[in-house]
């Protein structure tokens, strides 16, 4: 297997189709797909399903695919490392973390970062799931839990707490809730989802339902912790949201003594290969700053 026809079977793969590929390899469809035949007859196994619609992968292709990308992505790793300048900030970085933590406390934060650091490029990528830095899918991720994924650096950044929100005018309406009782009988806004963007996202509704008898359901649900944040500010119900995506001044925060909120864990990790990068580090410290910057504006 030389180079070159794992390098087009690679963008074959990945498009789905011979002609998608060419595109983004400068060559032509037919090109493309002699390359591909000729991998095939080395190798002796179908690695493509043809149909109309295009290219499916089969067992086998799987098989080559899953150990092509990784050495791919690991040629990536290594090519970022050996280009990188020892002596100044430089290069490309890809960041990926969560919705909420993306658009709510870190897209705004990006542009002083690439002011600071005018050599470096940021790509965002922002989903609830976790990309997997060990195949390239993103170089850093700011992750608000724990890491489970082996093979990384980790560095604990900050607790954000996940308090209790209303606004103004879901109080003139409702009244304000002092007890967990009296909080039970008010319209709760919740998550419902199938990728939980924190572990305990839906702690104050789990919370009513264990420890009241008048507490059903939740009134609003919703996917998405900025469409939460807009409910609750709109004047919808209450709600728990972390301190970073509580920014809008239309919140309120509720003291009811008898509940303590949770906490909300945010760490910054990336591959260990990467411990060395320069880009790497100025991007961690710039984080660590600007948190505890936010933290010490917005904080009691």
């Amino acid at each position: 297997m030389d180079w070159d026809k794992l390098r087009i079977f690679h963008a074959v793969a990945e498009a789905g189709s011979f002609t998608h590929a060419g595109d983004r390899l400068s060559l032509s469809q037919s090109a493309v797909s002699r390359q591909i035949s000729a991998l095939e007859e080395v190798l002796h196994v179908p690695l493509f399903h043809r149909h109309a619609r295009g290219l499916i992968l089969t067992e086998q292709g799987e098989v080559l695919h899953r150990t092509v990308k990784e050495v791919f992505s690991k040629l990536a790793l290594t090519q970022a490392f050996l280009s990188e300048s020892k002596e100044k900030a430089a290069g490309n970085i890809t960041i990926t973390t969560t919705t909420g933590f993306g658009l709510f406390w870190l897209a705004p934060r990006l542009e002083k970062f690439l002011e600071i650091y005018p050599n470096i490029n940021v790509k965002l990528l922002l989903d609830d799931t976790d990309l997997d830095l060990g195949m390239r899918e993103a170089d850093v991720a700011i992750r608000l839990h724990p890491p489970i994924q082996p093979d990384l650096v980790q560095r604990h950044l900050a607790n954000f707490p996940m308090s209790i929100y209303a606004s103004q005018s879901y109080i003139d309406k409702h009244g304000k809730p002092e007890t967990l009782e009296e909080l039970s009988h008010h319209h709760i806004i919740g998550f419902s989802g199938f990728n939980l963007p924190l572990p305990n996202i839906n702690w104050l509704a789990e919370l009513l339902k264990k420890e009241t008898s008048t507490f059903k359901e939740c009134r609003l649900l919703a996917n998405n912790i900025s469409a939460i944040t807009s409910a609750i500010a709109s004047g919808a119900g209450i709600g728990s949201l972390p301190l970073y995506a509580a920014t809008n001044k239309q919140l309120i925060q509720l003291n009811i003594p008898e509940i303590s909120c949770p906490l909300v864990e945010a760490f910054f990790v990336y591959p260990y290969e990467l411990r060395t990068s320069k880009r790497i580090a100025v991007f961690r410290d710039f984080l660590l700053n600007e948190i505890n910057s936010f933290k010490d504006k917005n904080e009691p």
